[in-house]
């Protein structure tokens, strides 16, 4: 019981991080990840807000990827909910709306800053092993189903996240890039931090297996 507790209580802390880090990159615009290209796009063409944007995209994937046989955990449909509530509560504070008046280094701090927040909060909410993410589990239904490798899957999902984005009228710019390079490594040092092995398992838990 205290460590299904502890896991929920560190996804929904990964998650909550992981809307931070998608609020600053809006904030700092300078360009969005592909993904909240396709939010942001989507935004802008209904009367969604930018979250539930998100949680109608999430749906979408996690519908796709069901019907493909992946079939979502809990964490899969708090993932899918929870990140595009959080990223509206934290815009309607209109905490730093204004700062894409602000001098470019302010901006390009947000940003990085929010890179290492959506690190961060990945590592979190991956290592509660309690489901992927909607975004995850499209991957793995495209690996699956394609028969391609994961990394030529996640590309062809993140490619086509991105083109769709633009077509929309998604936010691109030199963010884009900037997360596309800096969110690896980001995840990567998130995982040394908590000790957690390329599966999202505590390494502490393998070597006394």
């Amino acid at each position: 019981m205290k460590l299904s507790i502890t896991r929920w209580v560190r996804l929904i802390a990964g998650l909550g991080l992981f809307a931070l880090g998608t609020v600053m990159f809006l904030r700092a615009a300078l360009g969005l990840s592909p993904w909240d290209v396709l939010s942001d796009g989507v935004r802008g063409t209904t009367p969604l807000t930018f979250g539930r944007a998100v949680i109608l995209i999430g749906f979408v994937l996690v519908l796709i990827s069901l019907i493909a046989g992946i079939k979502p955990g809990p964490g899969t449909i708090a993932n899918m909910i929870l990140i595009g509530v959080f990223a509206d509560l934290m815009l309607a504070t209109g905490i730093g709306s204004s700062l894409d008046e602000a001098a470019p280094g302010w901006r390009i701090a947000t940003m990085l800053t929010g890179i290492a927040m959506t690190g961060l909060g990945s590592a979190l909410y991956i290592g509660a092993e309690l489901g992927a993410g909607p975004r995850d589990s499209l991957m793995i239904a495209v690996a699956t189903r394609g028969r391609v490798r994961i990394g030529v899957a996640r590309a062809i999902v993140e490619g086509t996240a991105l083109l769709v984005g633009v077509i929309l009228g998604g936010s691109v710019g030199v963010g884009t890039l900037v997360f596309a390079l800096g969110i690896g490594p980001a995840v990567d040092l998130a995982f040394q931090i908590f000790k957690m092995d390329p599966t999202g398992r505590p390494k502490d838990r393998l070597e006394t297996a």
